[in-house]
């Protein structure tokens, strides 16, 4: 066996998991942390304070307009999600666009377990579904960017101006990274561990003056529990819309937070995140264009992702192995980056096609995305020649 020659560059930050993901550059527990109200009431004043704070440093990076609510949720984008849908549905027709892992989720909650009329407008991954099918009278839940897949929806044009329905986007892997369109956003979720890096159990909640209105008018026949109950007495709850807490959070998470939405601030801005992002994605899909073993998964450059970058390998070699073939030859390849050191957290999801999946978001940077790649190549033809001679 052949000794192949290891990249002498390596990246000085290797972390590339799509959540959570790295930290903001120059991350330090001491820089992030030290102001933490930790030891204190969760509604003491200050505490209170500082969550509103939280919510509308939050709002300020996002660009969400003021008229729109925003609060904080436990359980992260899930719960946030789990809220929104449990407390809001009932009303109309519901469909649900199911083109990745957390989005046949959301389908399932549908179907399974709320007594609401649903369906699921289905996709394999690496395809978007077929959104000629949305339905402007009927409520609207979707993932705007599949995590676990790679795709994300080309824009919001899918989704009429005169709608009728709710629409509740999961947003969790692309706000922060990706325009939102908040005309088309009646309810929107996403997680403090995602596009900027925060620590996990947190998620937040955007709602649009529509989706307050149903909120307000609108009571579920099913009982919510507690934990995602953001009405009181068959209306929103308004001292919780408002950044009071739904039980006790933890004041490092929301400090943590707070630290990389001033370095967002700081940077420039939710525009210079975005261009961060587009960055490292160019980087890489450079890459991929030269590379004639791996591709994306996503065929279509238009419902690509920019943040959760999903790769399959395509040499006939490797693709003809059976799926657990496959996904042993990506478990071994991401094994020697780790070993390596030089990247972690690079395999596929649990759920999703054997391959790759690498993040790409604004905390990453590029010099790092520069320096993964001659890696990546490393291991794949370690581990090919490994398969070639086993």
């Amino acid at each position: 066996m052949v000794e192949l020659q290891k990249p002498f560059r390596r990246p000085e930050r290797p972390w590339f998991s799509s959540g959570p993901t790295v930290k903001r550059p120059g991350w330090t527990p001491e820089a992030a942390l030290g102001a933490a109200l930790v030891g204190r009431g969760i509604r003491a004043p200050a505490v209170l304070a500082r969550l509103k704070q939280a919510i509308e440093l939050t709002r300020e990076v996002l660009q969400v307009p003021a008229d729109y609510a925003m609060t904080f949720l436990p359980g992260s984008d899930t719960g946030a999600m789990e809220s929104a849908m449990w407390t809001l549905l009932g009303p109309r027709r519901v469909q649900a666009l199911a083109y990745e892992n957390f989005g046949q989720v959301w389908a399932a909650d549908l179907l399974e377990h709320l007594d609401v009329e649903a369906e699921a407008i289905k996709a394999p991954y690496g395809e978007m579904a077929d959104l000629s099918k949305v339905d402007p009278e009927a409520d609207l839940v979707f993932v705007w960017n599949g995590t676990t897949s790679g795709v994300r929806v080309p824009d919001a044009d899918f989704i009429a101006a005169d709608r009728k329905g709710l629409t509740i986007c999961d947003a969790t892997s692309a706000a922060f990274a990706m325009p939102l369109d908040w005309s088309k956003l009646d309810v929107t979720t996403f997680s403090f561990q995602k596009a900027l890096g925060g620590e996990a159990g947190i998620g937040a909640m955007v709602l649009s003056p529509r989706a307050l209105q149903r909120l307000n008018s609108f009571t579920p026949t099913h009982p919510v529990p507690k934990i995602i109950r953001i009405q009181k007495g068959g209306v929103g709850d308004a001292e919780l819309i408002g950044g009071y807490p739904v039980n006790t959070y933890s004041m490092l998470t929301i400090e943590d937070w707070m630290d990389g939405l001033r370095w967002a601030a700081r940077v420039g801005g939710l525009e210079q995140l975005i261009r961060r992002t587009n960055e490292n994605f160019a980087i890489l899909s450079a890459w991929v264009e030269r590379t004639p073993w791996i591709d994306f998964l996503a065929k279509d450059p238009a419902i690509r992702s920019q943040t959760s970058v999903v790769l399959e390998f395509v040499d006939p070699a490797v693709r003809g192995l059976a799926p657990e073939g496959r996904a042993a030859f990506g478990a071994k390849l991401c094994a020697l980056l780790e070993r390596e050191g030089v990247g972690f957290d690079l395999n596929s999801h649990r759920s999703a096609p054997p391959g790759l999946r690498i993040w790409c978001g604004c905390t990453v940077e590029r010099d790092d995305v520069e320096a993964l790649l001659p890696w990546i190549e490393w291991a794949y033809h370690t581990t090919f020649q490994e398969l070639a001679t086993a």
